[in-house]
């Protein structure tokens, strides 16, 4: 773990790994031992649990430090930009296309 910082509605994590560890098992075992730990210490009033999916976006090592700051400053971008708004965003920037159908869903 790199760098973590996490607000009400999602998480940002900035993670290395080897090349033969898969991103989704990384994601699956984050997920996992996260939802029985907050479920098993009460951390919350509700059961705890994810929603499906996750979004993943590779830097190169060069861009760590701007990608560390991002995360850092969550707060700050999300006063003007939902979380939303900013992942589709990214998926532009990134020209990742994408079926508005399978993106997550604002918490209700």
């Amino acid at each position: 773990m790199i760098q973590i910082n996490s607000m009400p509605d999602h998480i940002h994590m900035l993670l290395g790994f080897r090349p033969h560890q898969s991103i989704s098992s990384i994601i699956q075992n984050v997920k996992s031992e996260s939802t029985k730990r907050i479920n098993d210490q009460k951390s919350t009033p509700f059961k705890f649990a994810w929603q499906e999916g996750y979004g993943a976006f590779s830097y190169s090592k060069s861009h760590l430090t701007d990608v560390i700051r991002y995360i850092q400053q969550q707060e700050e971008h999300h006063h003007n930009k939902t979380f939303l708004q900013e992942y589709k965003d990214f998926l532009t920037a990134f020209e990742i296309d994408y079926d508005a159908r399978y993106i997550f869903k604002e918490p209700e």
